[in-house]
């Protein structure tokens, strides 16, 4: 544990007469230090300050021996000052019953076959909140007591993690359940009760009275689908398992059908405009997805802008990347309306989980389908699965831009 928490590969002296080329397997000299032989332990390629979460070690006796710079920062405690001190004056940690927790854990005194206390909430002196996890290390000697050979406490490792971001999320799910619940009761109720009414009082309507509700009904379930289907991609997001199904992807066409679609269910015509710039680059893709990309931001532009909306299709070049103009390496495609547009300090938070603008005209840019909110989240969440980037700024003409780029490739990609 000691050359977990404190040494480094690339500060390790290097033995006298240890030569500093190594002969490859064609006579060649590498210059590359030889590796190894046998297991690596992971603390010659790590200190303690590039640890994610804060760290704290206490020898046999409680003195800490390891103090690294996120747990200075969760706890406010210099380490230089706290080095040497007794652990549990240093972090008097206590539960949320404001009992001490190293009287009732006892880590020194307790148990000598414990290994480790689960992730909890306990508390500073000041009331922060942390989250604790302890970790034994046992030495391989018969113990002070001799009782529990093999059991001796040799170390106590602490990991500390703020509280602030599992906050965050409890406040998040506890916002989807709520929504989520808010926007399936409406179409649930609607299903039950014009569905209840059909049967019970089938002979009393006319064949167009019976049409509008059923087609209510159908358009209430499909409402609910879209819902589960948005909560389905929100999962993938976050977990990092959206799947991506690359093939060749023609962008223009995708967006055509996405027009015509939109022209099918009754929007105008003249309400689209279609713009290609030659020179597109060869793009595998994965064609649902882009799909869904371009009809969610069709759909808000519909909803929350006004006045034609404006699909561009341009090729060009990944950021932070040279090459020749004629050679594009991406495909960006922007969707414009001639709306009111969204402020540049409001931009940041667009493509955040239930993000709702300002109300216009009855309704509210970012909430698309259903209502949720998730609609550019979504959006974000599957550009990003291509390795592409997304962002909205004001359009030339005025107006909102959602402007996404993703990369060129091939089928191997």
């Amino acid at each position: 544990m000691d050359e977990l928490i404190s040494s480094r590969a690339s500060s390790a002296p290097q033995p006298a007469g240890t030569p500093a080329n190594r002969d490859t397997a064609h006579g060649q000299a590498s210059g590359i230090s030889p590796l190894p032989e046998g297991p690596v332990p992971v603390g010659s390629l790590v200190s303690a300050d590039e640890l994610p979460d804060g760290v704290v070690v206490a020898d046999d006796v409680g003195r800490i021996i390891v103090f690294n710079r996120i747990a200075a920062r969760l706890t406010g405690l210099d380490p230089s000052e706290v080095i040497g001190k007794f652990v549990f004056d240093v972090l008097p940690l206590r539960d949320a019953e404001g009992r001490d927790w190293w009287v009732c854990a006892d880590p020194y005194h307790g148990l000598p076959t414990r290994t480790r206390h689960p992730e909890r909430s306990l508390y500073l002196a000041d009331g922060t909140e942390i989250l604790v996890s302890i970790g034994y290390v046992r030495d391989r000697q018969v113990s002070r007591g001799g009782a529990h050979p093999g059991l001796a406490l040799k170390r106590l490792v602490i990991s500390l993690r703020g509280a602030k971001q599992r906050e965050r999320l409890e406040r998040s799910r506890a916002e989807l359940v709520s929504t989520v619940a808010h926007e399936l009761r409406s179409p649930l109720t609607s299903v039950k009760g014009f569905t209840a009414t059909l049967l019970n009082k089938w002979g009393r309507f006319t064949d167009d009275q019976k049409r509008v509700m059923l087609e209510t009904v159908n358009a209430d379930a499909d409402r609910v689908t879209r819902l589960i289907t948005e909560l389905l991609d929100v999962s993938r997001i976050e977990s990092g398992r959206m799947e991506v199904h690359r093939q060749l992807v023609d962008v223009p066409d995708r967006a055509r059908k996405i027009i015509a679609g939109r022209v099918a269910a009754g929007d105008a015509e003249d309400r689209f405009r279609l713009e290609v710039v030659g020179g597109l680059p060869e793009t595998w893709l994965d064609a649902d997805k882009i799909d869904q990309i371009l009809g969610n931001l069709v759909e808000n532009a519909v909803r929350h802008g006004a006045g034609i909306v404006t699909i561009v299709v341009a090729p060009a070049q990944l950021e932070g990347e040279e090459r020749p103009e004629e050679e594009p390496a991406a495909v960006a495609v922007s969707v414009r309306d001639q709306g009111e547009g969204i402020a540049p300090d409001v931009a940041p938070r667009v493509f955040r989980q239930f993000w709702r603008g300002k109300p216009r005209g009855g309704s509210r840019r970012g909430q698309h389908g259903g209502g949720t909110g998730l609609g550019l989240y979504i959006v974000k969440g599957l550009v990003e699965a291509h390795g592409g980037t997304i962002c909205v700024r004001r359009a030339p003409g005025g107006g909102a831009e959602f402007r996404f780029t993703v990369p060129a490739g091939t089928a191997a990609v």
